[in-house]
């Protein structure tokens, strides 16, 4: 990714700031910066806890939602825990009211060091493309020069941002936060290797997409067959009247493809949650009705495009729908197993008490 050059702007001391990163600080600095500066222009002294409070409220929803790891060396995972545990911010809260409570609650001793560990070296080491090779000292003395343009100057526990970066920050807030998350999402993968799509957690989206298209896939299917039950409650299940349970959590997968997707009873969405269903109880059913449902829907609508959703098992459609059940089965085996395994590992809870099937 290009960064725009401007003016004072050094692009390519600016594209070296996450050189040799051991932990996501200096992301979430610099985004939290960014949206400071870019959401009152006219703004130049920003306090250490303010930028602070910003990066928890940008790495809230990926911790607590998406379970992301991020690594031994970084300590934000376990002081937003922390945060929420003391303060009692729901974990499905927005940027603003998680901003918000920790700035309100910023005196609390409890918060104020949790809070601290963030001041000790990360606006110090944030400049160091700018200012190599000094002491913190040295960085708070050199940075109120301006020492090779840096974008901030120290003082005490405040930044004063230059006034030509602040024009720089706000006219390209979009493409450098988008330059930072790229970046965050590169780091990160490492950290959670068997993780799928991590750029599309590390923000929260505003919608999810409607599913009217698999509800069609699925309405066709129970239609020629009349009715289907639910693999959790045994429940009947017609036309319409069934919610599309994510087998794997969404939040885990974060897509909604439709291998992963099977008509359930109502209650099914609020007692499964983000919880990953036992695979040696439930697997077996729901591949048979997946099986079921896309031989009857090739059947009927062969240029459906949601049969690329199923290409993931490296099979084409009609070999998918001529193998047995025994090697249809083998293949989700081959392709759930791993993801319940790395989703166990990431802290998403088993489904307990769970309804008899059959």
């Amino acid at each position: 990714m290009i960064l725009p050059s401007e003016g004072i702007v050094d692009v390519a001391r600016l594209s070296r700031i996450y050189d040799n990163t051991t932990a996501t600080y200096k992301f979430y600095w610099f985004v939290s910066i960014i949206n400071l500066i870019s959401a009152n222009p006219d703004r130049r002294v920003v306090s250490f806890e303010e930028i602070i409070a910003g990066m928890i409220a940008e790495a809230w929803y990926p911790i607590h939602y998406f379970r992301l790891s991020f690594g031994k060396l970084d300590s934000l995972e376990s002081n937003i825990l922390e945060l929420q545990r003391l303060l009692d911010i729901p974990i499905d809260a927005n940027k603003d009211v998680v901003r918000e409570t920790i700035l309100k609650n910023a005196e609390m001793p409890s918060v104020r060091r949790c809070l601290s560990v963030f001041t000790l070296n990360v606006p110090y080491r944030f400049l160091s493309p700018w200012i190599p090779r000094a002491t913190n000292a040295q960085v708070e003395q050199y940075s109120r020069e301006f020492f090779n343009n840096c974008p901030y100057a120290i003082a005490g526990k405040e930044i004063l941002v230059d006034d030509i970066w602040a024009e720089y920050l706000t006219r390209n807030a979009s493409i450098l936060k988008d330059y930072s998350f790229w970046n965050l999402s590169i780091f990160l993968q490492k950290r959670n290797p068997n993780v799928p799509d991590i750029p599309s957690k590390l923000v929260r989206p505003l919608q999810r997409a409607p599913l009217s298209r698999q509800h069609l896939f699925w309405d066709r299917y129970i239609q020629s067959v009349g009715h289907i039950h639910c693999i959790y409650t045994n429940a009947e299940l017609t036309v319409r009247k069934y919610d599309l349970d994510h087998f794997i959590p969404w939040s885990f997968v974060v897509h909604d493809l439709m291998w992963n997707l099977l008509p359930s009873d109502s209650s099914i969405n609020s007692s499964k949650s983000n919880c990953i269903p036992l695979l040696e109880r439930y697997l077996a059913p729901m591949a048979q009705m997946q099986h079921a449902a896309l031989r009857e829907n090739f059947a009927s609508n062969p240029s459906d495009k949601l049969f690329e959703d199923y290409l993931v098992f490296r099979c084409s459609i009609p070999e998918l729908i001529d193998a047995s059940d025994d090697r249809f089965l083998e293949l989700f085996k081959n392709e759930f197993t791993p993801m319940a395994q790395t989703a166990t590992n990431m802290g998403f809870a088993p489904w307990i008490n769970t309804p008899a099937y059959g």
